[in-house]
């Protein structure tokens, strides 16, 4: 049995070997103690803190494997992705240059420095080990964020955001990086992205030129890297982009890697949610039905799982004695619950899903 729930000290060498484990590495999940305790320190905080508005609040949570007595996974929430420092990205622009005397007009793609994603909640530091990958395991992780989210609105912005890891060639190097951000540090990525880890991104925008970047100007291959996903993360790409986040003009600052948003009240995890009392049923005797992640309603007790979404005549929700158990309900108490899948390409209002650039600011 998996359950999601919120990080805790005694997490910390897990904590350790997941970011060590990441592919590839995380600039929000360094493989640096102090930097991970006090990410651990600062998480059972804003669990437990009075909030009434999204602030510097960072939510990260821990994928237990009860059966293992094992942690194999984490994923934060940032309620504010530039509460403390600016939030940095590059967004894709178009320039038009033209000239009447000479009878020309050229569009030219331009990257520009911005700072607009710093008031979304940023979806980040996602990690999940190699034996759980390609399993429920990894949307249960990914969005048990989401079933939070939609709980407690008021801690976290209406718009949301991921950034997901760019490409890298066969060397591990990043295109983008070399034809960009190494002219100005003269340092590799894998050391600037441990750097960055370490730190703080803003750093990057101090010595990052703070004029359009043309895009005619960079290599082929930097420029056939903008928006464009790590390999590794296509599968987690393409669920989020079917829960209802769309690509955004922003990539990453680093890797140009894409950076996906969405409105919360648009996501597939939000319209589908609904609150059921829980009746407690032995397991043998629960009929068949689709799997729905099932969360309680307890903030520092955050739990979140896998389970039969198995309703009653009366619309209550047959939970086995232990997953009750682990969820910490009694019968008739009430816990939300969300299909595990995702309706392909359409959302239920019938809407197909663009999967081109948002028209929004981002």
């Amino acid at each position: 049995m998996l359950v999601v729930r919120p990080i805790a000290a005694a997490d910390l060498p897990a904590l350790e070997r997941l970011a060590g484990g990441a592919v590839p590495r995380l600039t929000n999940l360094p493989v640096h103690r102090d930097r991970l305790e006090e990410r651990i320190a600062r998480s059972r905080q804003a669990f437990t803190k009075s909030v009434e508005c999204p602030g510097d609040e960072h939510y990260t949570f821990v994928l237990e494997d009860l059966v293992l007595g094992e942690v194999v996974g984490t994923a934060t929430v940032r309620a504010q992705a530039g509460a403390q420092d600016a939030y940095y990205t590059y967004r894709q622009e178009t320039l038009i240059h033209a000239s009447q005397q000479l009878n020309v007009r050229r569009e030219v793609q331009t990257l520009a420095l911005s700072h607009e994603v710093s008031e979304a909640s940023l979806l980040c530091a996602y990690s999940l080990a190699p034996r759980y990958r390609g399993t429920s395991a990894e949307s249960l992780l990914r969005r048990a964020r989401l079933m939070l989210i939609a709980q407690y609105p008021e801690r976290f912005a209406k718009l949301l955001a991921m950034a997901f890891p760019g490409y890298l060639d066969v060397d591990g190097e990043s295109p983008f990086w070399n034809s960009v951000g190494r002219h100005f540090f003269v340092r590799d990525y894998e050391e600037i992205n441990t750097l960055a880890g370490v730190r703080s991104k803003s750093f990057i925008a101090e010595v990052m030129p703070q004029f359009p970047l043309y895009l005619s100007l960079l290599t082929p291959q930097a420029r056939a890297a903008i928006g464009r996903e790590h390999p590794d993360h296509e599968v987690a790409l393409a669920e989020m982009l079917g829960e209802g986040f769309q690509r955004s003009r922003h990539v990453d600052i680093f890797d140009a890697g894409p950076v996906i948003k969405a409105e919360r009240e648009r996501l597939h995890s939000f319209r589908r949610a609904a609150w059921h009392p829980v009746r407690i049923r032995p397991a043998h005797t629960l009929p068949d039905a689709e799997p729905a992640m099932i969360a309680n309603q307890r903030l520092a007790d955050y739990r979140c799982l896998v389970a039969r979404y198995a309703l009653s005549p009366t619309g209550q929700l047959m939970l086995s004695p232990e997953h009750a158990e682990v969820l910490g309900v009694e019968e008739g108490r009430a816990v939300l619950a969300a299909p595990l899948s995702l309706p392909g390409g359409e959302d239920p209002s019938g809407e197909v899903h663009d999967p081109g650039y948002d028209e929004g600011e981002l």
